[in-house]
């Protein structure tokens, strides 16, 4: 009986984080009772995908079995292929330095320019060769991978739309992003992307190391911030086209690779794990903040935590304070802090701060708003006020990160992003 493969809505999602979650695209793919039986249903092949060690403590461990129309390690070598704008850790090319940084969207890329050649890096930190650290991408394609498929052995990849839906076809299925929207894609996941309303562009939180979890709640209690239930997996569904010919690419300890297949490597007709790609709403994401007075700490804001980065969001919300300078403090932080803005504005900076843009503040790099931010909010008549014109979000990483050459020399760099501290002039008097 031959299968035609799209036999599920895209559009239908499994919710829960990190749950062992199944799926098949065709009834009775998936085996019962064992992960490998000595012939897989409908003449599949059994294959594990591991995204932790074996022997991971059972609450950390990772891995999917998939059940598929060809293995995975049935291709040819891989050659190195020209990795453009993409750059991988260790960044040795410049010197870290602890100046504040802040850029303009970059430029659109050339005709023909897909995800994987659409992605630029910003810098980043750790070894990719010791799974540490993280590395900060941006991202503008206007061509679908329609015969090229990416996996990136190096880290997962959380991707932030700010223009343009993105859809991303992996191996456990189909995930449609829209800007507002964060998709995680797996260590190792293989998957195409493809662009149904045309060009598109965001941002990429490559993480090293250990992956993403949801933060503890601590004494927020049982509910509050991302909640799990809103995380969405894929299900099942594979490549109508199997026999077609594609280029896998792979980054690989910083560079990139590629083979070319005579198959379709998205080919999973079931699988049943926890090491699978999500989509997650940020306006979903349940916003804590203070009743009183102050401002919290942005850790209240985290959407997702590891090791080596977190991902913290701005999202809707109210401000109550009172005698309260509402915006977030002037500080100084051990953290490195990277912040992209989706849509509207930040309401830390007055003007400067742009969709598509972003600004980096290293660690104990001193910031804060702007002059007439800070003048603003001094003097503002302190009412309920509701914050919703602004979508904005920091990759944090415990770890300074070192910019590439094309981050210091793009056209993009705001060269005097310094001034916005200017006229914080001496208001101490005795």
């Amino acid at each position: 009986m031959e299968h035609t493969g799209q036999q599920v809505d895209p559009e239908r999602y499994a919710p829960g984080f990190d749950n062992q979650h199944s799926s098949e695209a065709v009834p009775g793919a998936l085996p019962l009772g064992r992960n490998s039986p000595q012939r897989a249903p409908l003449g599949l092949y059994a294959e594990q995908l591991s995204g932790t060690a074996f022997t991971a403590p059972r609450a950390r461990n990772r891995r999917t079995w998939l059940y598929r129309i060809r293995p995975s390690a049935a291709h040819p070598p891989f050659h190195p292929i020209d990795r453009g704008t993409l750059r991988g850790a260790p960044f040795t090319e410049t010197t870290p330095d602890p100046n504040r940084r802040r850029w303009d969207p970059i430029p659109q890329p050339a005709p023909g320019t897909d995800f994987v050649d659409g992605l630029w890096t910003l810098g980043g930190n750790g070894d990719t060769r010791q799974r540490t650290g993280m590395a900060v991408h941006l991202y503008h394609a206007n061509s679908p991978m329609t015969d090229r498929v990416f996996a990136d052995a190096d880290g997962e990849l959380l991707v932030v739309p700010q223009a343009g839906t993105l859809l991303l076809r992996t191996e456990l299925g189909p995930l449609r992003a829209r800007p507002g929207h964060v998709a995680l894609i797996p260590r190792g996941v293989r998957f195409a992307v493809e662009l149904p309303d045309g060009a598109s562009r965001g941002y990429v939180c490559e993480n090293h190391g250990e992956p993403f979890t949801l933060p503890e709640l601590g004494p927020i209690g049982a509910n509050g911030l991302a909640n799990p239930r809103d995380f969405l997996a894929p299900t099942a569904a594979y490549d109508p086209e199997p026999d077609r010919a594609v280029q896998l690419v792979t980054k690989f300890c910083g560079t990139l690779w590629a083979a070319e297949l005579d198959h379709s490597p998205l080919d999973v007709v079931a699988w049943h794990g926890n090491h699978v790609p999500y989509l997650y709403d940020l306006r979903r994401f349940n916003v804590i903040g203070s009743i009183s007075y102050d401002h919290p700490d942005p850790s209240i804001f985290t959407v997702l935590a590891a090791p080596a980065a977190d991902f913290v969001v701005f999202a809707p919300r109210w401000l109550v304070g009172e005698d309260t300078f509402r915006p977030p403090y002037f500080h100084r932080n051990v953290m490195s802090e990277y912040m992209g803005l989706i849509e509207g504005a930040y309401d830390a900076k007055a003007e400067g701060f742009v969709p598509g843009g972003g600004s980096l503040h290293n660690m104990m790099s001193a910031h804060g708003p702007d002059a007439e931010t800070f003048r603003r909010a001094s003097d503002a008549t302190l009412t309920p006020q509701r914050v919703d014109d602004g979508l904005a979000f920091m990759f944090e990483s415990p770890w300074p990160m070192v910019l590439t050459s094309q981050a210091l020399a793009t056209p993009s760099l705001q060269r005097g992003y310094d001034g916005v501290w200017r006229g914080l002039d001496r208001t101490f008097s005795t």
